[in-house]
């Protein structure tokens, strides 16, 4: 990149960075919320929602909800879209803010939605501040170390933009809808947590069904140790906190106290399930996928005063129910207690429980006392009301399996152009009497290329993915960049601050290289031991 092009880039980003703090300073210091309309004993005024309030609405959702996941996605990839995207989200995102700040129609009284907007606003002011910092690329004295922390920073904060924004859109529709105030706290408080953890439950699986196993083999556990880790934790905490200690027990306290109990108890002999006790080997169970069946058995029998409000909870129960009864026929039937299908690749079945889990998710959170309240008033029945709700999870999903799709895309067409080198000496057998330590640093020369990623580590924040592969030689042995010392390769690491840096792009070398040897046998490059 020529010094004019950075400097015009900068001098754009820098204008944008200005421009928006300015423009966000200048609003929230100049308006106010009238709350003259507002009926006594009321948080909204009657009026409704009107076209401004809309497009705030829709402006904040496209930003923070499609536009800022697929920057982030791109950046975590290194893809030359990152950054526009990301302007264009942010552009979005300030015309959004200010059209939330000039609306007319209906009125709020001071709320949550309005308070936690400055949380987000600067987190993308935060953000766009550090890319142009990166964009720089100062790398010379202080700014080394400078540099290196705020990489770590600027991908921490792009990573949780996403979580931070989707608790945003739940305040904003509770705040439109004047929910959640006085005693209807709790309820909404308990359906939102538990709601969103079933969807991020989802996504999370999804994420480690179609990316995650490379991770899985390094870590050396089984996908069930981390989800009765996961829910043993929770079941603590529900145990000691569905019900106010000292006070007069209810029975939904006690129902929502003996879930945790069974959770907390299910996940410690998860845990220990998780592990062969005498190879020492994870171990696949069926222990989640049970504890997830009983819940959902316990939900869709919870008792409720409103009639729509019981068919929903029972809906929802039942939708557990199917995930976990999912989850033990995979686990058992499917894969036969194996990582993966005897085939390779993911099976069709693998997808239902986690898409199921996203609609759990949602059914819980729609089924909040006052929201059920006012669906009646509305005159809709469940059935229509579940529809819509499924629908929504059917979306969530497809942007989930979306934004996996970027990244494995793009991972998979970023392999080096000498790819096919290696295939050929792969597939040829000329590796086949390498020593281990030759087959790494061949796989060094095809993977090492231009040092361009190098421009774009501020976009990631953190390593390209999974870095340990099975090479077919002769031994079939594990490599990856920690072997490094094992190879003879320990020059590589000095005291010196320039060749340690040199270390650091050493290294990522043989990270890309990894992935090369790991997508030529995934893709069944054939090897001769």
């Amino acid at each position: 990149m020529s010094i004019s092009h950075l400097r015009g880039r900068l001098v754009a980003y820098s204008a944008l960075y200005l421009i928006l703090a300015g423009s966000l300073r200048t609003i929230v210091s100049a308006h106010e919320h009238g709350g003259e309309n507002i009926p006594d004993g009321s948080v909204v005024s009657p009026d409704p929602l009107d076209t401004i309030l809309w497009l705030h609405i829709v402006g904040m959702i496209t930003a923070f909800g499609i536009i800022f996941p697929i920057g982030m996605v791109l950046g975590i990839v290194r893809n030359r879209w990152h950054v526009p995207v990301q302007v264009l989200g942010s552009v979005i995102a300030t015309l959004s803010y200010i059209l939330g700040h000039a609306h007319k129609g209906r009125q709020f009284a001071p709320n949550i939605h309005a308070s936690f907007a400055s949380v987000l606003m600067f987190m993308m002011i935060l953000q766009i501040a550090l890319g142009v910092y990166l964009k720089l690329h100062l790398e010379k004295g202080i700014h080394r170390m400078v540099r290196r922390k705020i990489v770590v920073i600027h991908g921490v904060a792009g990573k949780a933009m996403p979580v931070v924004a989707w608790i945003q859109m739940l305040f904003g529709g509770i705040t439109a809808l004047g929910f959640c105030r006085g005693d209807h706290t709790g309820n909404c408080a308990a359906h939102f947590i538990m709601g969103s953890s079933f969807i991020a439950y989802g996504i999370v699986m999804t994420i480690m069904l179609l990316v995650g196993q490379g991770w899985l083999r390094r870590t050396g556990r089984s996908p069930e140790f981390w989800d009765s880790l996961v829910i043993g934790s929770w079941g603590m905490v529900n145990t000691f906190t569905e019900h106010r200690w000292g006070k007069e027990w209810h029975h939904n306290d006690i129902q929502h106290t003996a879930m945790g109990i069974v959770w907390w108890a299910a996940g410690l002999l998860g845990i220990w399930l998780s592990r062969d006790a005498t190879s020492r080997q994870p171990r696949r169970n069926l222990i989640p996928g049970l504890v997830i069946f009983l819940t959902g058995y316990a939900m869709s029998a919870h008792p409720q005063h409103n009639p729509l409000s019981g068919s929903v909870h029972t809906v929802f129960g039942y939708t557990l129910m199917a995930a976990g009864l999912a989850r033990i026929v995979e686990i058992a039937f499917v894969l036969r207690d194996r990582n993966e299908v005897e085939a390779g690749g993911v099976s069709s079945w693998q997808y239902l429980t986690p898409y199921l889990l996203v609609a759990s998710g949602f059914l819980f959170q729609a089924a909040n006392e006052e929201q059920l309240t006012w669906m009646s008033n509305v005159g809709m029945d469940h059935v229509s009301y579940v529809l819509a709700i499924y629908s929504l999870a059917f979306l969530m999903f497809l942007f989930t399996n979306f934004l996996i799709g970027i990244y494995t895309l793009n991972v998979s067409s970023g392999l080096p152009k000498k790819l096919s080198s290696l295939e050929e000496d792969i597939s040829g057998g000329s590796m086949e009497m390498m020593s281990d330590r030759d087959v790494l640093l061949r796989a060094h020369h095809y993977g090492s290329g231009d040092d361009h990623d190098h421009d774009h580590e501020h976009e990631s924040g953190s390593g390209s993915g999974n870095h340990v592969y099975s090479i077919g030689v002769n031994r079939n042995a594990l490599v990856s960049t920690e072997d490094v010392d094992h190879f003879g390769l320990e020059g590589l690491v000095t005291d010196s601050d320039e060749e340690e840096e040199e270390a650091g792009r050493e290294r990522r070398r043989l990270d890309r290289s990894m992935d090369t040897i790991g997508k030529a046998t995934a893709a069944g490059v054939g090897v001769r031991n």
